[in-house]
């Protein structure tokens, strides 16, 4: 018996649209491994492994490396909503893969590059980055072909990925840098402490005696300003050099005098000088250090507007903590990019949201003394090594339950591991001081127990020429334009 006509156009419909939607998932889709190899040369340009001699750099480029995968991580969630415009900023190696000559290339042999990504697909968002980049995207113009070929072979599911290793002839015969090469290059067995202190300590010494008048000046900026104004601190987000610290700290000072009605709003904040300006989650005042006195002003004549809108994240992160037995929602700055209260604030209240909309049997204080962090771009719920949960700010609320209390004894264990380190670490530096009678800090990627055997050693070997000397824990050796040695924490005798 044959459909009537309504019945079968009605069907057709439907297969197409089915057809329509598969393809476009699909697309949306289109395989994370082909996304990694087309960005290949992306990933060689900005790699942090390349900046060892520029931490700031370094810290730039990490950064935006963590959001750019976020970002990517979104796309190829299925069913995913579409993504917010995200800006990033990242210094670009010169590779001699640029498709047009870097007009702006530093003489430390990279340029800085910024866009803005607004793609709603894989394959967009990899040529937009490429091309942002100035590096070749020939290679990814045939990703969309293959896609469909694998496609139409295997009807649904990802395209088979073998992942592609260039034989050295073309290397030899294109002029172009083997990446796998340099990041060996990058990687070669270091010098030992000593004699690397040996070859360095005179340009040390002499960095850092130049710039003593600097840091004089530094802190008796810093300590006006903060008593003048009330300021609880004032902070720098990225590793700048003690002069740039010095002009940002004479240009707020000046400010103060032409103006000193705009800085009252300031009193019992935490100023920060960072990349933009604004209020970040944590609640401290963003001075870019970009920006003019007339932006800082209008964001000073912000505050209160900014504190309403600290007052109601607070008010959300105690709703939170009742809803899911004690947990306290934290924002520790150095495990993540910087957050404005806005976004933080938006955050918290989809995730609150949520919480209610499935009411979860909890005892209030069930959890209590645990913490979590809120994240937008990772897709499931996990335990970080310190103790404290990483949670999708879209996790379905029974299974978060479920995660919560099946992790919570390795959660405590972890908590009170890390606070033991932490008392561990500040003995052995206090001894380091004291026995070595050395200036000794470390930067933010250094974690505890890293930091623990490098003052072990330190103590127990005394490498000689360490007395005087400003010493930085980091991942590599350099010395620093104000005199400051960095240190691999895993320092070879």
């Amino acid at each position: 018996m044959s459909l009537p006509l309504n019945s079968l156009l009605r069907c057709t419909i439907r297969l197409d649209r089915k057809h329509v939607v598969r393809h476009l998932v699909h697309q949306r889709a289109l395989s994370g491994a082909d996304a990694v190899n087309a960005l290949r040369p992306f990933y060689f340009a900005v790699h942090p492994d390349f900046f060892g001699q520029y931490p700031r750099e370094r810290e730039v480029n990490e950064n935006s490396l963590k959001r750019l995968n976020g970002y990517l991580d979104n796309l190829h969630k299925a069913g995913s909503r579409s993504v917010q415009p995200m800006r990033l900023t990242f210094y670009v190696r010169d590779t001699k893969e640029s498709s047009d000559g870097p007009p702006d290339l530093l003489a430390s042999g990279f340029r800085p590059v910024s866009f803005t990504l607004h793609t709603s697909d894989v394959l967009s968002t990899v040529t937009n980055v490429l091309k942002s980049c100035s590096l070749p995207v020939e290679h990814v113009k045939g990703l969309k072909g293959n896609a469909e070929t694998s496609k139409n072979a295997a009807g649904v599911g990802w395209p088979l990925y073998r992942p592609i290793k260039w034989n050295k002839s073309y290397y030899m015969f294109t002029g172009f840098r083997d990446p796998e090469d340099e990041l060996q290059q990058a990687r070669r067995v270091e010098p030992g402490l000593i004699s690397w202190l040996r070859n360095n300590e005179r340009e040390a010494a002499k960095k850092h005696s130049a710039s003593r008048p600097r840091r004089q000046e530094l802190n008796r900026l810093k300590e006006e300003l903060c008593h003048k104004f009330d300021l609880s601190d004032i902070r720098w987000q990225r590793s700048w050099g003690v002069a740039h610290r010095c002009c940002q700290l004479q240009s707020l000072s000046r400010l103060s005098q032409q103006n000193p009605e705009a800085l009252v709003n300031l009193q019992g904040h935490t100023v920060v000088f960072a990349d933009q300006s604004g209020m970040n989650a944590s609640g401290h005042i963003m001075l870019g250090t970009m920006d003019v006195h007339h932006q800082w002003t209008k964001l000073f004549e912000q505050l209160p507007g900014y504190r309403s809108l600290q007052q109601q994240t607070d008010w959300l992160k105690e709703r939170i903590s009742l809803l899911l037995g004690g947990t306290q929602v934290v924002h520790v700055e150095r495990l993540r990019p910087v957050q404005s209260i806005g976004e933080h604030y938006g955050s918290l209240s989809a995730f609150h949201k949520s919480l209610v909309s499935r009411r979860l049997r909890l005892h209030p204080r069930s959890l209590q003394g645990l913490t979590m962090l809120l994240e937008n771009d990772c897709s499931k719920p996990s335990l970080h090594e310190m103790g404290h949960f990483i949670i999708p700010t879209s996790s379905d609320p029974p299974k978060l339950q479920v995660f919560l209390q099946s992790h919570a004894p390795e959660a405590r264990q972890r908590t009170l591991r890390k606070k033991q380190l932490q008392a561990e670490e500040e003995a052995l530096v206090k001894l380091c001081l004291q026995n070595l009678s050395l200036s000794l800090s470390k930067e933010p990627s250094v974690s505890p127990s890293q930091m623990i055997l490098c003052c072990r050693r330190l103590v127990e070997q005394r490498p000689p020429l360490m007395q005087g000397l400003h010493i930085c824990v980091s991942h590599f050796y350099s010395v620093m334009q104000d005199g400051d040695l960095c240190v691999p924490w895993d320092w070879k005798s």
